[in-house]
């Protein structure tokens, strides 16, 4: 699991804000490792809790202020990734939750602003908010977990190759190309970043519709060195295990509906994607049955 985060966040990083910082002046800001003017944020208007993305608010905001980013990307800092599935999931809901729901707060205050250019209102609205924060989530669980699936019981629709494999393939390359020693594991990380797009989905829909969940801040778990310790001390202690706890309904009903469609397009259908939704169907059972990063009982 920390492989397939280091793929992720080395695009976010090597591309998206180095990117955004030489074109247009302007990414989101994730809340460390960053350096403020403190008129910057007074005139931005300060902290805000009015999403989960607080630093993406204030971040956007200044910009809309005329106030402009600068990316270092020859400074590293540390950072310790989520660990457990349980909480690199809540991490991800928050994620794909407050970038929508940020979208839908302030997409009026962007067009209206007069004191940033045209170009750069079209590259917030549109290709850091509408494509990257919504779209991109959407379309891939949509496309990939439930229509590219379900055409296999109507033989009259045809998924046309360069939108099923060649248009992807591509994208999925240019998305890897931030961590090179990975690219074998090309093929792990597109499955789980598919199983990955129905919590961002679901998330994004929440963030749009103000849904139940859009305010939900869980601080995301992070073990360190805690969970080595706390198992050596324990170690002559016997854990026990709820099934309960390790499992995950959604990851397992749509890995059940991928491995259904897998069954029937081998024995009745003439696309041979059963070959994609068998692998697909089993990273979301590998993740619905917990066995996706290191898993802490709770007792």
């Amino acid at each position: 699991m920390t492989r397939m985060q280091e793929m992720s966040l080395d695009y976010h990083f090597i591309v998206e804000q180095e990117v955004g910082s030489s074109t247009y002046a302007f990414f989101g800001f994730n809340g460390t490792a960053g350096v403020w003017r403190i008129s910057a944020l007074n005139e931005a208007g300060g902290w805000k809790d009015r999403t989960t993305v607080e630093d993406m608010d204030l971040a956007v905001r200044a910009s809309l202020k005329g106030w402009k980013f600068v990316y270092v990307g020859n400074l590293k800092v540390k950072n310790e990734l989520p660990s457990t599935f349980k909480a690199y999931r809540y991490q991800q809901h928050r994620w794909s939750c407050g970038p929508a729901n940020l979208f839908k707060k302030m997409a009026i205050e962007i067009i209206r602003n007069r004191k940033v250019s045209l170009w750069k209102k079209f590259y917030v609205i549109y290709s850091f908010f509408f494509v990257r924060k919504i779209v991109a989530h959407i379309v891939t669980f949509v496309f990939y977990c439930v229509v590219l699936p379900t055409t296999v019981f109507v033989p009259e629709v045809q998924v046309p190759k360069w939108g099923a494999v060649y248009i992807p393939s591509i994208i999925t390359l240019l998305n890897a190309v931030g961590t090179p020693r990975s690219l074998h594991l090309v093929m792990f990380w597109i499955l789980f970043e598919n199983v990955m797009s129905l919590h961002r989905t679901k998330a994004t829909f929440i963030g749009l519709l103000e849904a139940g969940r859009v305010n939900e801040w869980v601080v995301t778990e992070k073990l360190g060195d805690a969970l080595k310790a706390k198992s050596g001390a324990k170690a002559s202690k016997r854990t026990h295990i709820r099934m309960g706890e390790r499992l995950h309904l959604l990851e397992l009903g749509v890995g059940a509906y991928l491995f259904f469609c897998g069954c029937y397009d081998m024995g009745f259908g003439k696309n041979r994607y059963f070959i994609f939704l068998f692998l697909q169907s089993i990273a979301f059972f590998i993740a619905g049955f917990g066995y996706v990063g290191t898993f802490v009982p709770t007792s």
